[in-house]
């Protein structure tokens, strides 16, 4: 969705996993909306966007937070905008007994001490200045685990979830904004692919797969999975001064697929 305002000019803005699905996304919303953005993944993007400054780093690691901080620091000075979208699950399916220590600690580097690490070495400066915003990308899966193929995963998001809110409440009084976003399924490149594999080795449309994967959800009402431009469409507000009074708040984005209030 193309942006005819200039709400984030002068903003600089940092998007982990930014070269593909919803953080592809959310690196041109905020692009489009004036920022200078800059995008972090362990390799490069298949599609260059020259509007994006690109850092190679894996998040995982300290050494890939402190490579990103010193480069981000280096040449731009400081930070206004920090979305943690880094994430993922590449667990087997099988339940408790089939993960090992080290598929766990993969797991949580990636979807819980990513974030942790990023916010601690950019939080300083956002509250020096006495502004900034962070969003964390979690999941439904906080909430609505999927204990067969993505227990670590589910628990991880979990953990973010409740380390954004307990962090919002330490840094508003010092002008940061601390948010988090959670997803349900997401129709992107990755998923595409999957229904497509689904449907060869089950002999039944892409269609049909799409339906037997929101089934196991236990359904979606809206019908269809989440396009990444809807999750930056959100993003892009959050970050935005029109949700200035906005902080600490979870914002479920699924069509409905959480059954509960």
């Amino acid at each position: 969705m193309k942006q005819t305002f200039n709400e984030l000019s002068g903003k600089v803005a940092l998007v982990t996993g930014g070269t593909k699905g919803a953080g592809r996304a959310i690196a041109e919303r905020l692009s489009n909306a004036g920022a200078q953005v800059i995008i972090t993944a362990r390799n490069k993007p298949e599609i260059a966007n020259e509007n994006h400054y690109f850092i190679s780093a894996d998040l995982s690691t300290p050494t890939g937070t402190q490579k990103v901080a010193e480069e981000v620091f280096g040449k731009f000075g400081s930070l206004d905008i920090l979305v943690n979208n880094l994430g993922g699950s590449e667990t087997k399916a099988g339940g408790f007994a089939v993960l090992n220590d080290e598929e766990w600690e993969r797991t949580i580097q990636i979807n819980l001490l990513a974030p942790v690490r990023l916010d601690r070495v950019f939080l300083p400066k956002m509250i020096e200045q006495k502004s900034g915003v962070i969003i964390h990308i979690a999941s439904i899966q906080g909430k609505l685990p999927l204990y067969d193929s993505t227990l670590p995963y589910a628990a991880a998001k979990a953990g973010l979830i409740n380390y954004s809110k307990s962090l919002s409440n330490e840094v508003a009084p010092k002008g940061v904004r601390i948010l988090t976003v959670s997803p349900g399924w997401i129709m992107t490149t990755s998923s595409e692919k999957m229904m497509e594999r689904i449907a060869q080795s089950s002999n039944i449309s892409k269609e049909e797969a799409t339906q037997s994967v929101m089934d196991a959800l236990g359904g979606i009402p809206f019908g269809r999975p989440a396009q990444p431009e809807e999750i930056a469409e959100l993003v892009g507000f959050l970050v935005s001064p029109r949700a200035a009074y906005l902080t600490g708040t979870e914002f479920v984005i699924d069509g409905g697929t959480i059954p509960t209030i």
